[in-house]
Parts: structure tokens; sequence; C-alpha cells
């Protein structure tokens, strides 16, 4: 934990502030799915694209490139959002489940 009565935790301090302002790419991620090119190409007004995920299954929030919490979709004031439900473990890789 960090203290205020010695040195070294200071400038750990001072390192931190200096990062907080960093803007990162926050990724909801709704779903993936593999097509081939000539599907892609013959996509049309009105066409469904099935993925994986079923509806109310926790949707991945990557920030940096890395998985960062779960959450599901929520809609607030006509704008989609994310309500972070499960914060992820540092070892958890985009796409895994816990037990």
């Amino acid at each position: 934990m960090l203290g205020f009565d010695n040195k070294d935790d200071d400038e750990v301090l001072h390192s931190i502030k200096f990062i907080e302002d960093v803007p990162l790419l926050m990724i909801v991620e709704i779903g993936r799915t593999e097509m081939e090119v000539q599907n892609v190409l013959n996509l049309k007004k009105g066409n469904i694209v099935v993925f994986e995920k079923i509806v109310g299954e926790p949707m991945d929030i990557v920030v940096g490139n890395r998985l960062m919490a779960r959450g599901e979709i929520v809609v607030v004031n006509e704008r989609y959002g994310v309500r972070i439900s499960e914060v992820t473990r540092p070892e958890e890789k985009i796409g895994e489940r816990r037990e």
C-alpha cells in the first residue's frame, strides 16, 4: 500500500498521476464470427450475421488490447452503454470464460 512518509512512495504516486490522463481505447465486443470473403462481399441491407454469443451473455471489455472486465449491454438515455459485472484476472484472455 502506498504511504506518504517515504520518498519512494511519493515517486510512485507521481508516476501514476503522470499517466492517469493518457487516453486508452475501450472496446466492448458483442461477438465474432468467421466469414468467407465471398459471403462478406454479398452482404446486403437486411441480411443477418449470426454471432456465437447468446443474448444476456457477458460482453468482453478490452482496454489497450487487454481483457479488463466483462459486462452487459444497457441502454441509457437512448445510447448504448455497458454495466460492468465482473473484473477479470490478469491471466484471463479475451473470449475465455471462468469455470
